[in-house]
């Protein structure tokens, strides 16, 4: 599915701009740090005093996003849905940072009759793309192999400390092969 190479370079990136940012690869990474770090502005519906109380409602109960890129005047802003748990933020906002770290262009947003966000094109490949990056972005091989020293199975700390969800912890332990990893190194 993805370019010979593609999840190592998400890796070697990943890396990278830890150490831009003056981190190990074993820290946790500050999303929001890094949006700053790459000029990118973030903000969170919340945010949005003028909006209407009964906008933001719909917009908080929207189910069909979580996220948003927009740029205006050649400015890029990502715009965050407020109500979503501190993880699922920081997977959105690494989400989106991860489009543009690919390149990806923006597809632009419109809203359906009913008043939903709707994205105007999809491309499944840079979805996935961006799913790979933005985990590899908060969850490097090093990060996960630390992670399994320190918290053990304690996989509800881990996730606290590292701004993820339980759920995106397990399936970048699992994915990357840390666990298998890891037990077999116990088992010698």
């Amino acid at each position: 599915m993805f370019e010979r190479g593609f999840k190592t370079w998400c890796e070697q990136i990943s890396l990278k701009l830890r150490k831009e940012l003056g981190l190990r690869g074993t820290d946790p990474l500050d999303p929001w740090k890094l949006a700053v770090h790459l000029g990118i502005k973030v903000k969170t519906t919340s945010e949005f005093a003028a909006l209407a109380s009964s906008d933001r409602q719909i917009l908080e109960s929207d189910s069909a996003w979580s996220a948003v890129t927009l740029e205006v005047a050649g400015r890029k802003c990502i715009i965050l849905k407020d109500s979503n748990s501190v993880g699922r933020k920081s997977s959105d906002l690494t989400h989106e940072l991860a489009h543009q770290l690919l390149g990806h262009k923006a597809t632009g947003v419109g809203s359906s009759v009913g008043g939903h966000l709707m994205v105007h094109s999809f491309n499944q490949l840079e979805e996935e793309q961006a799913n790979w990056l933005s985990a590899s972005l908060l969850l490097p091989r090093p990060a996960l192999i630390h992670i399994k020293k320190r918290f053990k199975d304690d996989d509800i700390e881990a996730a606290k400390t590292y701004q993820v969800s339980v759920a995106m912890l397990k399936y970048r332990l699992g994915v990357t092969g840390v666990n298998y990893q890891m037990r077999r190194g116990s088992d010698r």
